[in-house]
């Protein structure tokens, strides 16, 4: 499976992307938003794991233009933002998954 994720946390990042590449997963990294929405924009992935709280865009505005751009990859939301209606939010805007 080929992986982009979306991630400013560099702890955060290298962890996740260790793990998914053992698990035998091509995982590609962007640490800012804008870097995350043109490898979004350009890439062919599976699955998009996507920050919500990203550096000078954030992870809704990138979800919205995919989605506004016709981009049915799946994204998966991971925020410390567990609130409810972040979720719904997160959901009506088209992530598949929404993780906190």
């Amino acid at each position: 499976m080929r992986i982009l994720l979306i991630e400013d946390s560099l702890s955060l990042r290298n962890s996740l992307s260790l793990g998914l590449e053992k698990l035998g997963h091509s995982v590609d990294l962007a640490a800012t938003g804008p870097d995350g929405l043109s490898m979004a924009l350009l890439g062919s992935y599976d699955i998009i794991v996507l920050d919500r709280m990203l550096p000078e865009l954030d992870g809704m505005a990138i979800l919205k233009t995919l989605r506004k751009r016709r981009v049915e990859t799946k994204v998966l939301i991971l925020s410390a933002r567990a609130e409810p209606e972040e979720k719904v939010e997160g959901l009506l805007a088209g992530a598949d998954d929404y993780l906190s």
